[in-house]
């Protein structure tokens, strides 16, 4: 065995060390890529759903942000989702495969408009759902 007198260690310094770290260091590497990379082990098929998804629009005919949407089977008194339109003024919302029926509207509580002018929606929207499908419909506000 060869071995090195460095002028840094008072021990004696092998090549054959520093070749098994530097093997260990390589190992927990591709380790620990390998399970980055991995698919998950208990990954099951996507559950299905339909989507309702829609615009708000404003009474110029222009989308409209930040507005509370709310949505609520048919048959139930209260919203079971909520969300705000984005910079499209559009929201989509997943929601349960089968028939039923579903009302969108937006709660213009505390929304405080550029125009400065308050504004309303005359009335729900009505969205059927028959199957795993995409709904598309629009909320008109006005002044």
């Amino acid at each position: 065995m060869i071995t090195r007198r460095f002028f840094f260690c008072k021990r004696e310094f092998s090549p054959l060390i520093g070749l098994r770290f530097l093997v260990a260091v390589l190992f927990s590497i591709a380790v620990s890529l390998s399970s980055i990379y991995a698919a998950p082990a208990h990954q099951g098929p996507e559950k299905p759903y339909a989507l309702i998804f829609g615009t708000i629009w404003g009474p110029d005919d222009r989308p409209v942000y930040g507005v509370k949407v709310k949505i609520r089977r048919a048959d139930q008194k209260k919203a079971h989702w909520e969300l705000l339109s984005d910079h499209h003024g559009e929201f989509a919302q997943r929601v349960p495969v089968g028939p039923a029926d579903y009302l969108v509207w937006a709660d213009l509580k505390g929304y405080k408009p550029l125009g400065g002018k308050q504004l309303h929606q005359e009335g729900e929207i009505k969205v059927h759902i028959e199957n795993d499908e995409r709904e598309d419909t629009g909320v008109h506000l006005k002044q």
